[in-house]
Formats: structure tokens, sequence, C-alpha cells
């Protein structure tokens, strides 16, 4: 028993340890994904082969192409071009390059500063990582990734040499001085060292990929994604290793295909049109409107309780993400830019940009989520059809299992999820605790990994019932656990993540639910505030 015990806590440290590198790792892109959307339709519209190219000088302008003395735009920033005859002249510095080479790996190593170390640990990290851009000549992703929390991490520990030890009046002169020397001894580091050590690793993960087209080994990639994205639930390997990769080879062709490998709808859609034919209960009631959601909406994560009530369907996923990889690699489909969330309309959006190839991009694109959709559906189809007797004769609860297990695997809850639990007949209600307080409440926060989606639905609903009831003076708001401060009076969380939350925020009242939609904990919430204005009065 013990044994036992022992095995299953060091597994559930291990998927622990999993979430939170994985949930770090695309924590640093996804608050930026509307930088890198933005760049990409400015790339479509703007540059010498886009949508506007050539057709006014403005254009010309923002692309950063043509010759700036004749659209003579005052104060622009220029930099001298070599022309095909060998002569020289200004040319506008336009919007795509400096983006694509400042503004994405700063936004990035800001971002993961503060998550190590608030706002100093971004303001240096910040520092650091421009050395490195500077120091090479390839958009330096991967470089800010780790430049910039090592910059906030370094920044940590040197302020804790000091720490409790600085006179009074000195603080900010010590603080403001220290992180700019660090600054700058970083900044200076990454320009000699750290760059192009980067550089090279840069090189070498590209040959690798490579090496895989050119062997034609891409779509095996499918055989770790598709399994990871059902039992780990994040965007861990499609932003922190695809994202850094495509984007650089966007700058050498105007497209990747390393975009789509984790992003492609096809493999959720056939396997969710199967469970719609095929399947039987809840999960085939259910599989409808889940495929709106995951196709239009883009959700992926609304399929994986389908894929874990019937595990052998993985391998569905599987065949199918590879098809859609290989129908990419043999006709040079690909995207120009992230499609976050996964929808078919971001992959439209993506696809279309005519430095990418256009429409005949698009169409190969639209190919390869068919011929996804349909492999994985009819292998999917297959599989249901073999146990469709047993499942029919058994009737139990694998799917409202499936979907426990999916919030486990995730680590944190959902609206998605919610949602898919909210039309399972057999979904359980939680049991109702009671709920006290001491002192006022004011603010209630909703708490969950990324700090959005789920948790801000969640108070979005809970907002709605305080004001049914009459109370409109309370903060309610969602955050990130990693964001909380101790400054709230309840803190709502899933309950996989209560305990994290309890220890950034101990002194909060701290409420476990199941479901953010529809929790019946919240009437506690909002009758335990009513109870203590009552007895105030």
């Amino acid at each position: 028993m013990t044994t036992t015990s022992s095995a299953a806590s060091r597994g559930s440290g291990l998927r622990t340890s999993v979430q939170r590198f994985g949930t770090f790792l695309s924590g640093m892109i996804m608050p930026n994904i509307a930088a890198f959307i933005a760049w990409g339709f400015i790339t479509m519209l703007f540059i010498a082969v886009g949508w506007l190219g050539g057709w006014h000088p403005v254009s010309d302008l923002l692309g950063g192409f043509g010759n700036a003395d004749a659209i003579g735009w005052p104060g622009a920033m220029t930099a001298l071009a070599q022309g095909e005859d060998g002569a020289t002249f200004p040319q506008y510095v336009g919007l795509v390059g400096p983006m694509v080479t400042y503004l994405l790996p700063l936004l990035i190593a800001n971002t993961a500063g503060r998550m190590v170390y608030r706002e100093r640990g971004g303001v240096v990290a910040t520092i650091a990582t421009m050395g490195v851009i500077v120091g090479t000549n390839i958009p330096m992703f991967l470089g800010a990734m780790i430049m910039g929390p090592l910059a906030a991490w370094l920044t940590k520990q040197m302020d804790r040499l000091w720490e409790g030890r600085i006179k009074a009046g000195f603080e900010m002169l010590v603080n403001n001085f220290s992180a700019g020397i660090l600054g700058m001894i970083l900044a200076v580091a990454g320009f000699f060292a750290f760059g192009p050590v980067m550089l090279a690793i840069s090189a070498f993960l590209g040959t690798i990929v490579d090496w895989l087209v050119g062997f034609s080994l891409l779509p095996l990639l499918s055989i770790v994604v598709e399994p990871a994205k059902v039992l780990f639930l994040n965007n861990a390997i499609n932003h922190g290793v695809f994202t850094p990769l495509a984007l650089q080879q966007v700058e050498e062709s105007g497209k990747s295909i390393l975009f789509l490998i984790e992003a492609n709808p096809g493999p959720g859609i056939g396997l969710l049109l199967a469970f719609t034919f095929f399947g039987v209960g809840e999960a085939k009631a259910s599989a409808p409107g889940a495929a709106v959601i995951q196709f239009l909406g883009g959700i992926h994560e609304i399929y994986f309780p389908y894929a874990l009530s019937k595990p052998m369907t993985i391998l569905a996923l599987i065949a199918g993400g590879a098809t859609g990889v290989t129908t990419n690699m043999l006709l040079g489909g690909g995207l120009s830019f992230p499609a976050a969330p996964g929808s078919i309309i971001a992959v439209t959006a993506a696809a279309v940009n005519p430095a990418a190839g256009g429409v005949g991009n698009l169409l190969v694109v639209y190919l390869s989520v068919v011929l996804a959709a349909t492999v994985t559906f009819l292998i999917t189809a297959v599989i249901l059809r073999a146990s469709r007797r047993r499942d029919l004769a058994a009737e139990s609860d694998s799917f409202g299992a499936a979907i426990a297990q999916t919030e486990a695997n995730k680590g944190k809850s959902s609206a998605a999820l919610d949602a898919l639990r909210a039309s399972s007949a057999s979904a359980a209600p939680q049991a109702a605790g009671t709920v006290t307080a001491t002192a006022p409440i004011s603010t209630i926060v909703f708490a969950c990994d990324a700090g959005m989606g789920s948790s801000a639905m969640g108070a979005s609903v809970l907002r709605n019932k305080f004001k049914k009831a009459g109370i409109e003076d309370l903060t309610i708001t969602n955050q990130a656990i990693a964001n909380l401060d101790g400054t709230a009076d309840v803190v709502i969380t899933q309950q996989q993540l209560t305990d994290r939350a309890r220890a950034q925020s101990p002194t909060s009242i701290h409420i476990s639910v199941d479901n953010f939609m529809n929790s019946p904990r919240y009437e506690e919430v909002v009758e335990m505030v009513q109870e203590q204005r009552k007895e105030a009065e």
C-alpha cells in the first residue's frame, strides 16, 4: 500500500512539475500573442508582396521598402539600402523589421522577467535581452526565452544580498543603480557571449527541422504532439518550442509549417464528428456542440475528454495529425504567424498572406485540415463501432470521469470543460461546505494558472449573482495564481489549484470549486456577504 501511494505521489509530482514548466514556457508567449498577430497582419498588408505593397507610398513607408527620397516622408527612420545597380539609397525601416527584431523578443523577455521577479525583473530582463538581440542577425525569440528568466532570477538573487541592510533613505538609489548596473553587465555579456551561443543553438535546431523535412520525418512529431496535447493540456510544445523556430522560418520564407503541427484543427474536428455519429450516451449527445466550439472557437481542449474516454482514439489523433503535417510538407503549406487560438478562422487569416503564397497556400492548408479530419474520423469510427455494444451495455460514467481526468491532467478547470460537464447528465454536483468570514469582504479574486479565460468567465458569473442580490460595490476580478499578493479577501480556485493559491495568499479565504461556470459555492459566497452586511447594520 505504501509503495503504491509513493508511486502515485511521484507520478502526481512529476505531472505537477510538467504542468508548471509548460505553464511557464507558454506563459512567456501567450500574453503577447496579440502582438504576433498584429505583426502578421502588418506583414500581410504592407510588405513588397503584400496585399497593399506598392499600392501607395504609405504602404512602402510602413512595409520598409522603396526609395525614401522618392517618397519624402519627413522624420521617419531610414537606413541605407543597395539597389540592383549597386548604388545606395535611403530606405525606410518601416514596421515589419523592427517589430520582429526588437518588439516581439523584448515583449517576451519582459513577460518572462515579470513572471520571475515582477516589474523589476521585467526591466532587467528587457535590458539584458537587448544585448542578445543586437549581438545576432536573426530574431532572438529563443534568446529572449532564456535570457529573460535568467536576468530576472539574477536580479532576485542580487537583491537578497543586501535585503534589510540598506540605510533608510538610500533604498531607491541602491535599487535603481543595482538594477541598472546588472542590466548593463548582462547586456554586454549577451552581446559578446550569449548572443553567439543562441545563434548557434538556433542554427542547430533549424538544421534538425531541415533534416526532418529533408528525410520526410516531420510527421513523426505527431507521435509526441498529439498525446502531449491530451495528457498535459498545455501549449508548452507549440508556443515554447515551435513558435520561436517558426518565426525564424517566416523571416526566411514568409511562412512556416511548424505553426500547424499543433494548431491544425483537423484531428480534433474529425474525432468529434466520429463521436457525433458513432458515440454513445452523453459523449454522443454533447459532441456536435463541442465540434462547433473546437473548430470555430479554437478551444482544442474541448475534445480531450472524448479521447480520454476512449484512449485508443489517441492513435487516430496521431494518424490525423501526421496526415496534416505530411500534406503541408509535400505541398508547401504553412502559416505566417501563430494561429492562436487554433480556430479555422485564425488559421485562414494566417494562411492567406501573399508572402506565404496567398490563396494557393490557403487551399493547401485547407486540404491538410480536411485530410487530417478525414483520417481521424475514419479510424475513430472503426474504434467506436468495434466497442459500441460493450459501451451500450456498460453505460458507465467514463465520459464524466474523462472530463475530471482532463482537468487533473491540466491542473486547472476551464470554461470549455465546464460547459461540457454542464451538458453531461453524469456530472455530479460538489457538496457545499460552510464558508465563514471574520473580516469585511470587499475583494474577491478568481485565480487560475494564466489568469484569463475560465477565471474571467467565473468572475463574470459571480458578479451577476451579486448584482441580482443588490450588491454592486464589491471588487470581483480574475488573476493568475502567481500574481496573488495577499490583498484579496476571498480567492476562488479550481480544486487542483487551491493549495498553490493558499501558499501564495495565506491570509485570504479560499474556496474550491469544480465548475467555474455554475458552482453551488457561489450561492454560499453571496449569502456570506449578505449575512455579514446584515450584522453590520
